[in-house]
């Protein structure tokens, strides 16, 4: 892993349609200048999507999409050596909720996980599924040493330090028992949360709910967006935290975007 000052800083970005946001996310980069950066919710089909204004930035763009929903994107300042979407254990592919990108000596798999909508819903099972389904294509996928970054909207918060109100959430489909012990499952192969490493304290949130516009002031959320490791990865993350800037500018996406830092060699 390379990068000219030493430091090779990953970002991601749930950006909730990427042509209502795009000159938020081009002046982000341009204030943060991030090696990788990983959009989901795109919300656009392939012909659609606005590659042109984000190579000019000088990002190589790999995205897979559909009208009004879901997408995945990875831009990043070196041309992937192998690109692919979706699952291939012949299930639904959902090409648009997995990206998965090999760069010289790393990997990153970006997902946008199933939200599931109310544990009633059909899609609450499909999602917890999506993650067993996920595990199992890690497995196959990869070695245990092969070094992963696996980020993007989990849409899950995964302890009760990760959403503002956890008692009164237990029956919601992004902290309900059953999604957490599926996420746990996936994270259990060997994933690092690297947020957590650098900031184990309560009060730090991803997500803030359009439906209730004082709550990015008042604090409360929900950490849905992570930015996980392979420990040998992990061991190298000298930074990480949430910028809630791009959430607080005219017509944001709901959520922030979560940075983190690696050294490189």
């Amino acid at each position: 892993m390379t990068h000219v000052n030493g430091t090779m800083r990953i970002a991601t970005f749930n950006v909730n349609s990427i042509r209502s946001r795009l000159d938020i996310v081009r002046d982000w980069i341009r204030e943060h200048d991030p090696f990788i950066l990983a959009l989901q919710e795109t919300k656009v089909t392939d012909e659609l999507f606005p590659a042109d204004s984000l190579e000019e930035l000088g990002y190589h763009v790999y995205f897979r999409g559909q009208k009004a929903y879901n997408g995945v994107a990875l831009l990043s300042r070196v041309p992937a050596r192998r690109v692919r979407y979706g699952f291939d254990d012949g299930g639904p592919p959902d090409e648009s909720r997995l990206l998965c990108a090999d760069f010289r000596g790393f990997t990153v798999v970006n997902t946008y996980v199933p939200q599931g909508r109310n544990i009633e819903h059909p899609m609450y099972a499909y999602k917890v599924e999506w993650f067993h389904r996920l595990r199992a294509w890690f497995d196959r996928q990869f070695g245990k040493r092969r070094p992963i970054l696996w980020l993007g909207d989990m849409n899950v918060a995964h302890e009760p330090i990760d959403v503002h109100n956890p008692d009164e959430r237990e029956k919601h489909v992004c902290y309900h028992k059953d999604a957490r012990a599926a996420f746990a499952h996936c994270r259990d192969r060997g994933f690092v949360d690297t947020f957590r490493m650098h900031h184990p304290e309560p009060g730090h949130y991803t997500f803030f709910d359009y439906r209730n516009p004082t709550y990015i002031h008042e604090g409360k959320g929900w950490r849905l967006d992570y930015i996980l490791a392979t420990p040998a990865l992990a061991r190298t993350c000298k930074a990480s935290r949430i910028d809630i800037t791009p959430r607080l500018k005219p017509r944001p996406s709901d959520h922030a975007v979560v940075m983190a830092e690696f050294e490189t060699a």
